[in-house]
């Protein structure tokens, strides 16, 4: 797995991540908010499987 998550956009996927995950940790919303694990996942490992599959890549160029 090549990283294609960088910077800013794995700066808000684990901040959205950790926010939605609180939110439905303590009943403000519903079931729904679990999903958040997903964006939280994927910040972490730096790697998307939707970017994966449409070819985007939001890391910098590596010299």
């Amino acid at each position: 797995m090549k990283a294609n998550v960088g910077g800013i956009d794995k700066i808000a996927r684990i901040l959205a991540g950790i926010v939605l995950v609180g939110l439905a940790a303590t009943g403000t919303v519903g079931v729904w908010g679990w999903l958040g694990i997903v964006p939280l996942v994927t910040g972490l490992m730096n790697w998307c499987p939707a970017y994966s599959l449409i070819g985007l890549n939001t890391c910098p160029l590596k010299k």
